[in-house]
């Protein structure tokens, strides 16, 4: 398979492995290359001029250091951008790359054809009370059956606003050939991290084309992180406001509701609330049950009945964790060649978040005041010593993710306002999703308390 790779291909195998996967997806990825033996010339193509300068001036070497592993020397690097032929406007191209542009470079008043790379669909989503509403949203959302253009769902990590928001994006992407629908899909903080180019490149109007004139539908997940971010909070109204002026659909998704929101602009927190708003609760057993099965299904294994209630009993909170569980259990019982049996099924989940009884708020406090070697009164007080500040964030996520205190009710315990218990929360779930180094020692931390 390797070998039937063209050059590019397999430079960027190289690339994806030596940068950070922020930097790889928002510049790297876009790209499209072709590598010339004869010339040695590896002629590479941006979706436009800001993108082809920012890789010119920044990741050239990269690039050059990569080639010489894979081709045996570094070649010329010629870096183009499609804006440069035929005098035609660039495409839009999402930052996640998405939407993937296949046909030549267009007039920005053409509408694009695209394809989806969606990772998800609307057919592998298990729908129980606790995402029904949701769901029927969602899909109506695409058949255009709610009068609003403005959809925002909101659950805690890992219980399908991604599925939902990227089903969305897969059911419009696969009717963009006939409807002609331009998608961008992307986080609140690529979305940041964007706009902080365009500035420093002086190509603010490129950026403002592309998210307000060159798309037909905006998804924005975790649109909490734009909390406290004043500059970035005004250039995503103006382009809220753009949008809904023309028309156009836009998605946000959040841990957070817009009213538990803070340091977030009234008047985004007013357009946000404009819309349907759908929130995703905890999956009770019958649904768990259900999305055990239907994974078992796809990746072709039949379960007994005491093994698919064992997984969907011990991990309740987090359906992304109860698919992964799954899928190691089947992987760890191929690699063995065993069946799959409750004592395989109970060796695998020990590596999980198993969540047997509920916890309190004084246990939860317990806890990591053992683990962090601290006081209650420490992380009660305004100590901002690290020990202290990560004691305390990592309170705030397990008490909002197992217990069913408000954040209100959570700061008023550890002496916070709840708009700082919303930042600690953040922190800590963006560490854990980043897998760094942070993010993984902060994971045990919270494995160790709730085991």
């Amino acid at each position: 398979m390797f070998l039937m790779m063209n050059a590019w291909e397999r430079i960027l195998i190289i690339l994806e492995k030596s940068l950070k996967p922020g930097l790889f997806k928002l510049w790297i990825r876009p790209l499209r290359g072709i590598f010339d033996p004869e010339s040695g010339r590896l002629s590479l193509e941006a979706p436009n001029e800001f993108i082809a300068s920012w890789v010119k001036e920044k990741l050239e070497s990269a690039i050059l250091e990569s080639s010489q592993d894979v081709l045996g020397l570094t070649p010329e690097l010629l870096i183009t951008c499609s804006s440069n032929n035929n005098g035609h406007s660039s495409p839009i191209r999402t930052c996640r790359n998405i939407i993937r542009q296949e046909q030549p470079a267009l007039p920005v008043n053409t509408p694009l054809k695209v394809v989806s790379s969606f990772q998800f669909s609307f057919d592998d989503f298990v729908v129980g009370p606790c995402n029904e509403l949701a769901f029927v949203a969602s899909k109506s959302f695409c058949r255009e059956n709610i009068s609003s253009d403005q959809l925002f769902l909101c659950s805690s990590t890992g219980l399908g606003k991604t599925h939902l928001a990227q089903s969305m994006g897969s059911f419009m992407a696969a009717q963009a050939n006939r409807k002609n629908v331009r998608i961008a899909y992307l986080t609140a903080e690529e979305f940041a991290n964007q706009l902080v180019m365009a500035l420093k490149a002086k190509r603010m109007e490129e950026f403002k084309a592309r998210f307000r004139d060159q798309i037909d539908v905006l998804l924005l997940e975790d649109i909490h992180f734009f909390q406290g971010k004043e500059k970035i909070q005004n250039e995503f109204l103006s382009t809220f406001n753009s949008l809904q002026c023309q028309g156009k659909k836009i998605v946000l998704t959040s841990t957070f509701l817009p009213k538990e929101l803070s340091d977030i602009d009234s008047n985004i927190v007013s357009r946000m609330c404009r819309g349907f708003l759908a929130v995703i609760d905890r999956p009770d057993m019958s649904t768990r049950q259900e999305i055990v099965r239907n994974k078992a299904n796809s990746l072709q294994v039949n379960l007994s009945d005491d093994v698919t209630d064992y997984l969907a009993g011990s991990i309740q909170n987090d359906i992304r964790q109860l698919e992964s569980c799954l899928h190691n259990l089947v992987f760890k019982a191929r690699m063995l060649k065993e069946s799959i049996t409750l004592d395989l099924a109970m060796q695998v989940i020990q590596n999980y978040d198993i969540q047997n009884n509920k916890m309190d708020l004084d246990q939860i406090l317990d806890h990591v005041c053992k683990l962090f070697q601290v006081s209650r009164e420490g992380i009660c007080s305004k100590s901002r010593k690290k020990q202290h500040v990560m004691a305390r964030n990592v309170a705030f996520y397990i008490a909002r993710r197992f217990t069913d205190f408000s954040l209100k009710e959570i700061g008023y315990r550890l002496n916070r306002r709840h708009s700082t218990v919303i930042k600690g929360i953040t922190n800590v779930e963006k560490e854990i999703s980043r897998k760094s180094p942070l993010g993984r020692q902060l994971k045990q931390t919270v494995n160790q308390i709730l085991a």
